[in-house]
């Protein structure tokens, strides 16, 4: 019989004091409490592109023979849906790489005059969960800050691109002094927005009707990163969660691409276990150097433009073998991990795939797209003929499937569903 454990119990070594999680046997009730388990959804987007004739089947439905790319992750077919036919309109931008701007948005026309993004299907969830986790999201990036995920004002979310620094962020809790400090930080934050706000009321009365429909659009934002605060100094004083890895070492050379890849496919898994974010968006960037992988002489950009060059198809085919392998260890691993319910893939909704159909005219029609886990039912290659159909459908019924309670999402002209 398993005895209860005292919520405050704590692991002492040499003065250190080690905060538990919170574990099933600190209440006997608690095991109830976690009987449902949390939907979560990972995004994940390699920028390039995925060589059609390596990923795409030839046939649809369930008894399709696997690609190349396919044969990789193959072991998980009954565990995700494969898409053809799907696109976001208009995308065609200023340059040919606009359309990194808007796979989770779909705003039209990336990168013209006066372009403005809307907001990306992975921060609808978060705003919609709110702070019931520690961060409402997490968006990664394998080289630079630059990231798909958008506020509702048009305003890029910064890509974390340290996997240790996530990580301390996470997991480690820091020296009382270290805490203290980060708390009069945050205060300080907060007096700054209280000044601004004071600011605001003053100026409103001064203005013309069109300046003070400015002047509130600006004082709703302050308003929201006041409430934020709130949140961040609530969480600030729990316990972080206990993991039993220890922190990762970041790769300083950009040329290990499946390095890095790897490294932040690793902390998915247990930013979703710990519950310290339902909400994660990962971006494969280019990172304009030869990357490391056996038989690659070209820049990974270069090869995506492979002109139909077979010498330069067989090196690209490498490197996306690399970047899909990695993924099927992501799937594994979800896969392999539990909560309470059984593998956290069942309750995670794993979108993959690419903001270009082609490479190497760089078009961004008949998209790569791949979505695992989530409970949905899968094992099926579906195939929109004619026209590509909105995947801004596929978003809404994601979002749906969250509890988000939403009739439309960007581009949308109603769910997606299969069976």
């Amino acid at each position: 019989m398993t005895r209860p454990v005292d919520r405050r119990t704590f692991l002492r070594a040499s003065g250190v004091a080690l905060g538990l999680p919170l574990l099933e046997s600190m209440h006997p009730a608690l095991a109830r409490a976690v009987a449902a388990s949390p939907k979560r959804m990972v995004n994940i987007c390699n920028t390039l592109g995925l060589y059609p004739a390596s990923w795409f089947p030839t046939t649809a439905g369930a008894v399709y023979e696997a690609t190349e790319y396919l044969s990789l992750i193959d072991g998980h077919r009954d565990r995700y849906t494969l898409f053809s036919g799907l696109a976001h309109a208009e995308q065609q931008g200023r340059q040919a790489h606009n359309s990194e701007l808007t796979w989770l948005t779909s705003a039209r026309r990336p990168g013209m005059d006066g372009f403005r993004n809307t907001i990306s299907v992975d921060q609808v969830l978060a705003d919609h969960l709110g702070y019931v986790t520690r961060f409402p999201s997490i968006v990664l990036g394998t080289v630079k800050a630059q990231s798909q995920s958008y506020t509702r004002s048009g305003a890029m979310v910064p890509a974390e691109t340290s996997a240790a620094e996530l990580f301390r962020k996470m997991f480690l809790q820091g020296t009382p002094e270290e805490v203290a400090r980060e708390a009069q930080s945050l205060d300080e934050g907060g007096s700054i927005l209280d000044h601004l706000k004071s600011q605001t009321d003053a100026l409103r009365r001064r203005v013309s009707a069109a300046d003070q429909e400015k002047l509130d659009a600006y004082f709703d934002a302050v308003r929201t990163a006041e409430e934020d605060l709130a949140e961040v100094k609530a969480w600030q004083q729990k316990t972080k969660p206990v993991v039993d890895v220890a922190q990762p070492v970041d790769i300083p050379d950009p040329s290990d691409l499946i390095g890095r890849v790897k490294a932040m496919f690793s902390l998915i898994p247990l930013i979703l276990e710990t519950d310290s974010s339902r909400v994660v968006s990962l971006m494969v960037q280019d990172h304009g150097v030869v990357p490391q992988v056996e038989g690659v002489t070209f820049d990974h950009h270069n090869l995506s433009h492979h002109g139909q060059d077979e010498a330069k198809i067989a090196q690209l085919r490498k490197v996306e073998v690399e970047i899909v392998t990695a993924f099927n260890g992501l799937l594994t691993q979800l896969r392999d991990r539990t909560d309470a319910n059984g593998p956290l893939l069942d309750q995670t909704t794993v979108l993959f795939g690419s903001n270009l159909g082609n490479g190497n005219s760089h078009t961004p029609n008949d998209l790569p797209i791949l979505v695992a886990g989530g409970g949905f039912s899968h094992g099926q290659h579906l195939v929109h003929e004619g026209d590509n159909a909105p995947l801004s459908n596929l978003f809404l019924t994601m979002l749906q499937d969250h509890g988000v309670e939403t009739d439309a999402f960007g581009q949308s002209t109603g769910t997606l569903s299969w069976g």
